[in-house]
């Protein structure tokens, strides 16, 4: 309650849950493409519901907190993550054909574009941030190239810097963790404002 009497609402900070969610399916996906194991249903599984799921669940709770990066970050990659599984299991039950390299990397280099427009987006937020970003972008640029030219060392490459990106995500979800909790023992790396 405040002193007029009114009832303040306590919102928890949903970027720790939509970062990691982000960051575990990112990590996965790319040991798949550094070679270590093949796309399966544990990927698919994860896709749905931690890549996807959790950060859409994320992105609208940054809409409640009024936070228009979370909120447009969150639920673009939630989405994402659901629209790869889609790629990945509707030319399994023979809806639609399977998606071609020329279509698949279009997919890949406007979402690249896209993480490109965001991370200009952290550049007066924080170092944390702007690794994830910078990185994802990075990631999807690499991939693109790699599916056009079907270059195998291109997609080992990606798999290595995506998992790059997704321990990116996870420390920064630790940090901002670490922050609410009181320990400041993790930094986010705060861009210093510049002198007027």
């Amino acid at each position: 309650m405040t002193s007029e009497g009114t009832k303040v609402e306590l919102l928890a900070n949903p970027a720790p849950v939509g970062l990691m969610g982000f960051g575990v399916t990112t990590i996965l996906l790319n040991l798949a493409n550094a070679g270590f194991y093949g796309v399966d249903s544990m990927l698919v599984a994860v896709g749905i519901f931690y890549g996807g799921i959790a950060q859409i669940i994320a992105g609208i709770m940054e809409f409640r907190r009024g936070n228009t990066f979370g909120t447009t970050a969150f639920l673009s990659f939630g989405l994402f993550w659901e629209s790869f599984v889609f790629l990945l299991v509707l030319p399994k039950f023979g809806i639609v054909a399977a998606i071609s390299p020329a279509s698949f990397g279009a997919y890949l280099f406007i979402w690249g574009l896209f993480t490109l427009m965001m991370f200009i987006g952290t550049l007066r937020m924080n170092g944390a941030l702007m690794t994830v970003f910078a990185s994802l972008f990075i990631l999807f640029f690499l991939l693109a190239a790699a599916v056009w030219s079907g270059n195998h060392v291109l997609s080992t490459l990606a798999g290595y810097e995506g998992v790059f990106c997704g321990l990116s995500a996870m420390y920064a979800s630790a940090a901002i963790l670490d922050d609410a909790s009181g320990n400041h023992f993790l930094s986010l790396f705060p861009v210093k404002p510049k002198k007027t």
